[in-house]
């Protein structure tokens, strides 16, 4: 495209280009030319007054606003927490009191019936030791019986043997009632 120019201009167009490079480049940039300081300054005024106004009335509310929110959101987390420790810590209190009542009513339970069992242990001892009293001595007046059974029998069978040894030994016939004060008289002592 520069050359088709080039080319319709026939030669003169070049030296007209290269004559405006040549003094825009002896100008510089335009923000560190003298001349055009008030204008720039006017306009960085204007922007700086413009984002002045704009973070003012429009940012830094709703950034104070969102800053406030989270603020009273944490403070309010905070005591919701605060509340939350202080039940449990009166609900492990209330928890920790109600066990202990229950390990006392427990040992009480346990006492009172460990007494009645004691007690009632105690009444079929006592029961046990007069039944079994009771057959001592009717153990005692049995074994009696059979004692005095057994000494008239062996009273008896001591008549009887004497008898026969004394009619088996002598001539002569012996005499029961001799026989028997006899056997009376050895049996005593």
């Amino acid at each position: 495209m520069a050359n088709e120019t080039e080319a319709a201009a026939g030669g003169h167009g070049a030296e007209s280009l290269g004559a405006e490079v040549l003094h825009q480049a002896e100008v510089g940039m335009p923000q560190l030319n003298p001349e055009y300081f008030p204008n720039l300054i006017f306009w960085l005024i204007v922007s700086i007054v413009l984002l002045y106004m704009i973070l003012s009335k429009v940012a830094i509310p709703r950034i104070t606003s969102v800053l406030a929110e989270r603020s009273d959101a944490i403070s309010g987390d905070l005591e919701t927490a605060q509340l939350y420790k202080r039940r449990a810590e009166e609900a492990e209190a209330a928890y920790n009191a109600a066990l202990a009542k229950a390990r006392d009513d427990a040992q009480k339970i346990a006492a009172e019936k460990k007494a009645e069992v004691g007690k009632e242990v105690d009444a079929l001892m006592a029961k046990a030791d007069a039944e079994i009293a009771a057959r001592a001595a009717e153990s005692e007046k049995r074994i009696a019986e059979i004692r005095d059974q057994a000494a008239v029998s062996v009273e008896e069978v001591a008549r009887q043997t004497a008898a026969e040894i004394v009619a088996a030994i002598g001539p002569v016939a012996a005499d029961a009632s001799a026989i028997d004060a006899a056997v009376s008289n050895r049996l005593k002592g």
